[in-house]
């Protein structure tokens, strides 16, 4: 969802899909005041999700405007999930939440691979190469298709920290 706007159309379809169909899941991003109970909602119905920090400019009515803040809730959100959700994906390339969640998990007893990490494609090798290694589950994003270059450069654009992730992952090993 690259808009607050769009967040409960989307969880409407996704849960009308998930009825329907089961196989279906969403992306809830940690950044949005209101994912706590987005994440609570689509535990009950054993939707599956994927955590991510949340990377659009939004106002600080509908987002929490610090990085603190936003981690916080992320830290608060992957505990919920690995307590109740359905296989759900921490997405983040962030170390010190890969740490909170590895030992949130072994401190609750919680099964590698009812869990999974995710993280963009050839950044931050190092630490995808040493989440396997320790036996965790970890998929790689790819953005792919005719407009993963335009999606590409609307989350460069929209924050421009994101620039300097990048740049500064690219080149670690």
């Amino acid at each position: 969802m690259e808009s607050s706007d769009y967040v409960d159309r989307t969880l409407d379809l996704v849960t009308c899909l998930h009825e329907r169909y089961g196989a279906v899941g969403t992306v809830i991003q940690s950044y949005l005041r209101r994912s706590q109970d987005d994440v609570e909602n689509l535990c009950v119905r054993g939707i599956r999700v994927r955590l991510c920090k949340g990377a659009y400019l939004e106002s600080a009515t509908v987002a929490f405007p610090k990085k603190a803040d936003v981690d916080r809730n992320y830290v608060a959100l992957m505990k919920i999930l690995l307590d109740r959700g359905n296989y759900p994906a921490i997405a983040t390339h962030d170390e010190k939440m890969i740490a909170e969640t590895k030992a949130f998990a072994a401190a609750r007893k919680v099964a590698r691979e009812s869990f999974e990490f995710q993280m963009l494609y050839g950044i931050r090798r190092d630490l995808q190469k040493q989440l396997v290694a320790e036996g965790y589950r970890l998929r790689l994003y790819v953005p792919f298709g005719k407009a993963w270059y335009p999606y590409y450069m609307r989350r460069l654009a929209e924050r421009p920290a994101n620039v300097f992730f990048i740049l500064r992952n690219l080149f670690r090993r």
